[in-house]
This record gives C-alpha cells, sequence and structure tokens, in this order.
C-alpha cells in the first residue's frame, strides 16, 4: 500500500510542478502525503542556502510551531543535529530515543520531547554528483526503530523531493537567462541604433526585421519597404544571386559568416560593401536572431582593381624577363610565377599556387634550415636575399641567389613581395672546390713535408725525370714504385706541375694512414645522415681534387671494397658518396704509389689483378738511395742548406769523413732518413763544420732468440746463406711465383718472418730498377 501511495504522491508531484506550483507547495503536499502514510509522523524538508554551510526550513505544515522557532538555519556539520550532521556526512541519520541519544544538544531534548518527538530519522537531499540540496526528515511521538518500509519511504520521499529541487532550480536558470537575454536585446536594439555603423538585424529564417537609423538613411528605404526581404531591392541586380546564395547558405549552417556585394546609396549610385553577420543564441543553442553591419569598401574594391590591372601589366612585362620572378602577398605565400620559372621548374602556375609548392621546389636541407630564416626577415619587411637549390626540371638541384623586395602602397602599407632567382651554381661550386683546394693546401703545408723539389743528377735520377717529362702532359693513370722514403709524392707533383692541370688541385691521400672503416667516406665523401654524425654532406677527396689530380700513396693497403670502387672510378670516372644513390661524375687524374709488390699481391688474391691493369698504364720506378749514390753530395749541401736557415745556422765546411761515410752507407730509409740524420747534425752541431756521429749509421745486428731447440751457429750461417742466395736470385722479391720463399720452398709468412730473425736487409737484394 505504501508503494502505491507513494507512486501516487510523485505523480501528483510531477502534475504540481507541470501546472507551476512554488517549490514550497509541491514540497508541503509531499510532506502531508508522507504524513498520512506513516502515522504517527511529522515530516519536514530543509533545504541548503547559498552559501552551502546552512539548512532553512521550506516545508513541515506538521512542524510544532515552538519546534520551528528552534530550526532557525540549521549549521552542515557531524555534530549539528539529525540533519546538519544528515547534510554534513551525506549519509542517513536515525536516532532511535531522542532520550537516550548521547549526540542529542541537552538544550533540545527538553524541547524535542516536549513537543512530541521521541524518534527520528533524515535522509539527505543528493545530486547526481553527490551535490547536497537538502534533507528530509520524518520525527515520530514514539520511540522506534524504522522498519525497511519506513526507510524505503523516506528514501522515495527524498527521491521526489530532488526531482521538485531541481525542477525548480532549472526553471529559475532559464526564466534568469530569457530575462537576460531580453535585457540584452533591447540594449542591443538602442546601441546599434546609435552607433555610426550600418548594422541590422534578421530573423533566424533570414528574413529583415530591423535596421538602424544609418542603413535608413544611407538607403533611402523606409523599415515597411525594407522588412522582411525587401530589403533585396537595394542590392545590385549582378550581385543578387550570388549574396543570396551565401546568405541561405549561412542560415543553413548556423555559421557566421560574410559576403561582398554592391548597394545602392539613396541617390542611385552602387558602391561596394562587406556583408558581415553574426547568431545569437539563447542557452540551449537554438539562434533567435542574426546581427550584422556593412562596411564600405568600394575605395580598396576600386584599389584592388586597378592593382589586379597593374599586375596584368606586369606579368607580361615579367614574363618577358628571363630571370625566374615569383610574386608573393605580405606573408610570403605565392601568387604568380613568370613563365622562366615555370620553364625551370616544369612547374605549372597551378603547382605554383599549391601551398607545398617550396617543397616541391628547394631542396630538402635547405628548406628545414632557413625556414625560420625567411619568416623573420618577411616580419621586417625590408629587402633580404638568402641562397639555396633550386630543382631543376630534370631533377637537377642548382644553386640561386634569391633577392626579397617588398612592395607597398601609397601608405607605406606592404602588399607584395618579389622575388628574383639568380642561377649562382657554378660560382658556389667553385667557391667550395677553392675552399677545398685551400684546405688541402693547408693540410699539405701543415704536414711535415720531405721535399721541396728534386735534387740529384745520376743516371738513374734522370731515367725517372725523362719518363716524367714524357707522362705529364698526358692524362694517363701513371703507377709510381719504389721503397718507402724515396720519393714518390715529389715525383707525383712533379707529374702535376708539368701537366695541363698544373693550375688546379692537387689532392694527396696516404692510404695506409686511414682507417679502413673511414677510406670511403674520406675517398668519396658522404650524405648527411648517411651515418651517426654525418650531420652535413662532405665532399671527399676525389670531388675536391675535380678538375685536378689526386694522388693516391700506399695503394697496395686498400681493402677489397675500395679496390672495387677505385676500379669503377677509373673505368667510368665517377663515384658515389657514402649514403647516396646517384652516381657523380668527376674529371681526375689519378696517381698512385707503392712501395709493395701488387703482381705478388694479386698472384695471391690481396690485389685485385683488373685495378692492378687500370693503375699500371705507365709505371714510373724510383730508384733507391744507394742506386743513386752519386746525388748523395747535392742532397746532403740541399738539406744542411734547408735546415740551417729553418735553424739560424750557416755551415762554411762539410767534414770529408762525415761525406764517405754517407756514400758507403746502405741507407734503408732512403731519402727520408738522409733528411732526418741531416736534420738531428744540423740541430745539435756547436760549430760552424757540418759532421755527423758514425754511431748514428751504425746498425745493430738483432739478437736471435734462444729456444729449446736451437740450431748451432754453423746452421743458423748456412740457412742464413742460403735466403740471401735465393733473395739475390729474386732480385729482394720474397713473395709471387718468382719470390724466394717458391724457391726455397716456404710459406712467404715463414719466410719473412726468418729474414727479420735473422737481420737480413732485404733492400740491398734488389737490383736496379729500369
Amino acid at each position: 500500500m505504501q508503494t502505491e501511495s507513494l507512486g501516487a504522491t510523485e505523480k501528483r508531484t510531477l502534475e504540481m510542478i507541470a501546472d507551476g506550483a512554488s517549490l514550497k507547495e509541491v514540497l508541503t503536499h509531499l510532506c502531508d502525503s508522507i504524513d498520512v502514510q506513516v502515522s504517527p509522523s511529522v515530516t519536514s524538508v530543509l533545504l541548503m542556502e547559498g552559501d552551502g554551510k546552512h539548512l532553512v526550513l521550506t516545508a513541515g505544515p506538521k512542524v510544532p510551531p515552538e519546534w520551528v522557532c528552534s530550526l532557525g538555519p540549521v549549521p552542515v556539520a557531524p555534530d549539528a543535529g539529525l540533519c546538519g550532521t544528515a547534510a554534513s556526512l551525506k549519509t542517513r541519520v536515525i536516532v532511535t530515543d531522542v532520550a537516550t541519544e548521547p549526540n542529542w544538544h541537552d538544550e533540545y531534548r527538553d524541547l524535542a520531547i516536549r513537543n512530541g518527538i521521541r524518534a527520528a530519522w533524515s535522509e539527505p537531499i543528493l545530486t547526481k554528483d553527490n551535490q547536497v540540496l537538502g534533507t528530509f526528515a520524518l520525527y515520530s511521538s514514539e520511540s522506534r526503530v524504522p522498519t525497511d518500509v519506513d526507510l524505503r519511504l523516506i528514501e522515495g520521499a527524498g527521491r521526489i523531493a530532488l526531482i521538485a529541487i531541481e525542477r525548480q532550480r532549472s526553471q529559475e536558470a532559464l526564466g534568469s537567462a530569457l530575462d537576460q537575454i531580453r535585457k540584452s536585446e533591447a540594449k542591443l536594439r538602442t546601441i546599434i541604433d546609435t552607433i555610426p555603423v550600418i548594422a541590422w538585424c534578421a530573423l533566424p529564417d533570414g528574413s529583415g526585421e530591423f535596421w538602424n537609423q544609418r542603413w535608413h538613411d544611407y538607403t533611402g528605404l523606409s523599415y515597411e519597404a525594407a522588412r522582411g526581404w525587401g530589403w533585396r531591392a537595394v542590392i545590385h541586380p549582378d550581385d543578387l544571386d550570388q549574396l543570396e546564395k551565401k546568405w541561405r547558405a549561412d542560415l543553413d549552417s548556423g555559421q557566421a559568416g560574410y559576403v561582398e556585394g554592391r548597394l545602392r546609396r539613396f541617390d542611385g549610385e552602387y558602391r561596394w560593401f562587406l556583408f558581415q553577420y553574426e547568431p545569437l543564441r539563447d542557452v540551449t543553442g537554438t539562434i533567435v536572431n542574426w546581427y550584422g553591419t556593412n562596411t564600405d569598401i568600394d575605395t580598396l574594391k576600386r584599389t584592388e582593381e586597378k592593382l589586379r590591372e597593374d599586375e596584368r601589366e606586369l606579368r607580361r612585362i615579367t614574363d618577358a624577363i628571363p630571370q625566374a620572378i615569383v610574386v608573393q602577398d605580405p606573408n610570403g605565400v605565392a601568387l604568380y610565377a613568370n613563365q622562366a620559372t615555370l620553364d625551370y621548374t616544369g612547374l605549372t602556375i597551378e603547382d605554383v599556387l599549391n601551398p607545398n609548392f617550396r617543397e616541391r621546389i628547394f631542396h630538402p636541407d635547405d628548406i628545414q634550415s632557413l625556414r625560420d630564416e625567411r619568416k623573420a626577415a618577411l616580419a621586417r619587411g625590408l629587402p633580404f636575399e638568402i641562397e639555396q637549390r633550386a630543382r631543376r626540371s630534370d631533377g637537377q638541384y642548382r644553386w640561386f641567389l634569391i633577392r626579397y623586395n617588398p612592395f607597398c602602397d601609397e601608405h607605406e602599407r606592404l602588399i607584395r613581395w618579389y622575388a628574383t632567382g639568380t642561377d649562382i651554381d657554378d660560382r658556389v661550386k667553385a667557391e667550395e672546390r677553392t675552399r677545398n683546394e685551400n684546405l688541402a693546401l693547408r693540410e699539405q703545408i701543415d704536414r711535415d713535408s720531405m721535399f721541396e723539389d728534386i735534387v740529384g743528377s745520376s743516371e738513374a735520377l734522370g731515367k725517372v725525370l725523362r719518363k716524367i717529362a714524357k707522362v705529364a702532359p698526358s692524362d694517363s693513370t701513371v703507377l709510381i714504385l719504389g721503397e718507402t722514403g724515396t720519393g714518390k709524392e715529389l715525383i707525383a707533383r712533379a707529374i702535376h706541375k708539368r701537366s695541363n692541370r698544373g693550375q688546379r688541385a692537387f689532392i694527396g691521400v696516404n692510404c695506409a694512414a686511414i682507417p679502413p672503416s673511414l677510406i670511403a667516406s674520406e675517398l668519396f665523401g658522404y650524405e648527411k645522415g648517411a651515418f651517426t654524425g654525418a650531420t652535413q654532406r662532405r665532399l671527399g677527396r676525389f670531388e675536391t681534387a675535380n678538375g685536378g689530380t689526386i694522388f693516391l700513396d700506399e695503394v697496395g693497403d686498400f681493402p677489397a671494397e675500395i679496390q672495387i670502387a677505385l676500379l669503377r672510378v677509373l673505368q667510368e670516372r665517377e663515384i658515389e658518396r657514402v649514403g647516396g644513390n646517384k652516381p657523380i661524375s668527376i674529371d681526375v687524374r689519378v696517381l698512385a704509389a707503392t712501395h709493395r709488390d701488387l703482381s705478388a699481391l694479386a698472384a695471391e688474391g690481396k690485389f685485385r689483378k683488373d685495378l692492378l691493369y687500370r693503375l699500371n698504364v705507365v709505371p714510373i720506378e724510383m730508384p733507391s738511395l744507394r742506386e743513386r749514390s752519386a746525388d748523395i753530395p747535392l742532397l746532403v749541401e740541399y738539406f744542411i742548406d734547408r735546415f740551417g736557415k729553418k735553424a739560424g745556422k750557416k755551415f762554411k765546411t762539410i767534414d770529408k769523413a762525415t761525406l764517405k761515410l754517407f756514400q758507403a752507407y746502405d741507407w734503408p730509409g732512403n731519402v727520408r732518413e738522409l733528411q732526418n740524420v741531416i736534420e738531428r747534425a744540423v740541430i745539435l752541431s756547436e760549430d760552424d763544420a757540418f759532421s755527423v756521429d758514425e754511431s748514428w749509421l751504425k746498425r745493430e745486428t738483432p739478437q736471435v732468440p734462444s729456444s729449446k731447440v736451437a740450431l748451432t751457429g754453423a746452421l743458423l750461417t748456412q740457412e742464413k746463406e742460403m735466403i740471401e742466395a735465393a733473395l739475390t736470385e729474386s732480385r729482394g722479391r720474397i713473395s709471387g711465383a718468382a719470390g724466394a720463399a717458391v724457391k726455397l720452398g716456404l710459406p712467404a709468412r715463414t719466410l719473412d718472418s726468418k729474414i727479420k730473425r735473422l737481420g737480413i736487409n732485404i733492400y740491398r737484394f734488389k737490383g736496379p730498377q729500369s
């Protein structure tokens, strides 16, 4: 029965809300209904005040007057009585007997009992987000524990009270908002009618509702003639269709918009206006009105028309100029490109107007690095220039100097940028080549070179010089052979200086001094991002030497993969940078040198035979110093003079014993060793007579390590003689088909180890070079 009664109460409450009953009336009816169902009982509803800290009695028709007086604003706190505690804790509070309840304040205990209140329970009224709106309390004249039915009843009553309270609040908020809108609209109408601009108001369907006085004064049209859709009479016939379509499209979308059109003045003249409008919405998002303004842009339109005509004339002129020109707006957005630009890039004018125009034209590395610089320069509004690479129609990138010049109107307002591009690729590459050549030159100067000129008059040296004179004018590849320290790089420089490339770069590369993992990037360069640390593109030695000569010293130390790459250079005359995928044509003369036996290495599979054939076009063998002993006096004088000037010393005489000592010594280190000995003597000399300590040229015979199975002295001597005989027959060659190792029936590595152990000087077995 109570459930049915509660349902009837809820239905009646909703009907009262729908009929517009006040919140107090609805809550009073609710209390009356509950009092009937739980008898004897007295119910009350306390609502939260605006401060959120106190509850006030709102409904409770049967609450005793004396108890009402005690229910002034009830504080919301854990110990503030029945309802204050329920609101604070946001949970139901039950008092089964006021007389024995320890949390019931003494000053209220007698008052409650005197007014027939012995038991009570209070239910907080909570929103979905757990906000307290008030409490629903029930007081009983008997001490008792509420049944489950009683608790469901008070819980249901609290739910009904929540519906009534939230409905009341929503109505109050809506009423306040609508009232505010009405006040705002009235105020806005007044403002619109007095401001010195053309303004108007339209209904949600787009029909005219209001125009300010300035609009009527300008058009000469009365309110009666303009209302509804009559305002169309003052729009230029040629603009009306387009303007109305745009207006109706924005009405359908509910979005603010603008449109241009000509408006007729009272004297019949039409002028261009910008029509702008915004929707006004209520709290539910429904459009209640449209408000708009009309701005006279006739002067601006005429200026733009003249500018367009000027631009058309300018385009005709710029198309005839054989230089790339791009016209841009104040923000740098491309508006036009002349025919020279289109011909160079292979793009259409539509491509140029595309937002990604620059990404398609300029090199990715330049776009990223110059974006901020260009943006800042455009913001300054002053002429500026930048250098970047532009892609040609065939895909090749070339360097351009792009100059930006601003164009302003008579009011000094920036309206256009004119950018011109000049091809500077040849200049940039020449500058880069010069920088690399200078870098290589500085490296060469800094390097401790052992030669400044060729010194000597021996027949062995003369034979080499005659070969140089013959081979230098050609572009043939030359392979320079000889022991370490004989001056192979000097020969290479002599060939370069006497060639047609003598005024271009000479780039020397000591292949043995470069780690194998770096040889490829050193010779051929690398692209940005090719490996960790490759933050920018770098040219290799071959590109640096382009147009000149590259000298590859100790070419016999090349690993297999570099041999393959070098073979391609010699065959195809092109390289490929590390990390790149496009071949690069080069024009470089290759001179190579080695102290190793390349034929033997090729026989052992350590050097490519096809590469040897390519390198060995014109071989030049540099004689050792012991083969040109006649040149020693000249070399001694040359080095004494050279190092004497550096040390600030002058020598009047050369000790004859020293000169004989020099000519008798076999010089395993060749001219380099001679140079070092003389430099040491110049530095340590204390008088004006040049001499050296004889001990400097004595070589200690290595001690043969002892072992458990050591050979006798006679056997060691015999072994040494056999090895020396084989070396004599093979002219100092260890490996290969004609080498000493084959003759002795030993592996080349084993023989090399024995030669070192026995202290045998293999250089004295090499015969005269042809």
